[in-house]
């Protein structure tokens, strides 16, 4: 134990984590593309916070086909490492490195340096008693460059409304989560970007118990993947989310606003003693609005069902 001890102080770990974490294990899953200059720091800074806590715990790779010294990297280290052998998505190597995983709790953590492995061991602990615990980067998303600063904020806006809870951070890619909630939505998770915008969606919108945490964002090691062509995938995505997760909270409020369309113009019309098309298509479009909205409610309950 005193060898315990002295290991906390030396890595600056809070003692009471080891009764916290007491009896639980977890899996790291970091999935890596091109990350040469951050995947052995980001593996050892792991290990150095999980270390001293004596609980079960494994250190899982997933390279996305990278093209430099990614994986050759990343397998002097010691860790479990697995590949996708070409590029294949943030959300595929997320996914294979989840299936991988013999623990019940699991972490994913990205490969560039931007979230600081410390904070792994607290999250653990309070995932003892939610199924998703998940960092909040708050103010230090100030170095997210300015042209993204819009869709994130209306993907964030949107999400929000769709789950009628404030989601603080949609996309953070530092969490901690029980696997077996998970597992069932692994189907429906996008193999790109938007896994972690998927994944808490599906959380937040099946009643799963899910809470954040403030986190320091650093700055990444290397080159941001995000590519002009993600803005296609963002639109994309926009609409799947809203197909995907209570349907109804958006397509009744557009249905609403064409029959009130409709009424407002019909009024007019008794006036002038003449129907017109703006009337008939404004109650005809709201009859198809509810319609498209019931027939995708119908098949979000069907994917999203326990």
């Amino acid at each position: 134990m005193k060898d315990m001890t002295d290991r906390l102080v030396d890595t600056g770990t809070d003692k009471g984590l080891i009764s916290e974490v007491e009896g639980m294990s977890l899996s790291v899953v970091i999935p890596a593309y091109n990350e040469e200059g951050a995947v052995r720091q980001t593996i050892e800074s792991v290990r150095e916070e999980l270390e001293p806590l004596d609980i079960p715990y494994e250190i899982i790779v997933v390279d996305d086909g990278s093209e430099d010294a990614t994986l050759s990297i990343a397998r002097e280290t010691g860790a479990i490492v697995d590949s996708n052998q070409v590029n294949t998505g943030y959300g595929a190597s997320l996914k294979r490195g989840i299936r991988r995983a013999q623990y019940e709790y699991v972490a994913i953590i990205d490969a560039d340096g931007t979230y600081p492995a410390h904070y792994l061991p607290s999250m653990l602990a309070m995932c003892r008693d939610q199924d998703m615990v998940v960092g909040d980067r708050g103010a230090a998303m100030k170095n997210v460059p300015w042209i993204r600063k819009p869709a994130k904020w209306m993907l964030n806006a949107l999400a929000s409304f769709l789950a009628e809870r404030r989601l603080n951070d949609l996309n953070s890619g530092l969490r901690v989560f029980r696997k077996s909630e998970l597992v069932p939505f692994i189907p429906l998770l996008p193999q790109k970007f938007s896994f972690t915008t998927t994944i808490t969606l599906c959380m937040s919108c099946n009643g799963k118990r899910m809470i954040y945490t403030p986190i320091e964002y650093g700055k990444r090691v290397g080159k941001s993947k995000i590519r002009p062509v993600d803005f296609i995938n963002f639109i994309i995505l926009v609409l799947r989310v809203i197909v995907l997760f209570n349907p109804l909270r958006i397509f009744i409020p557009l249905g609403l606003i064409l029959m009130g369309i409709g009424a407002v113009k019909f009024i007019i019309d008794i006036f002038y003693q003449n129907l017109s098309e703006t009337t008939v298509f404004g109650f005809l479009g709201a009859i198809m609005i509810w319609s498209l909205g019931l027939i995708a409610d119908m098949i979000s309950r069907l994917h999203l069902r326990p």
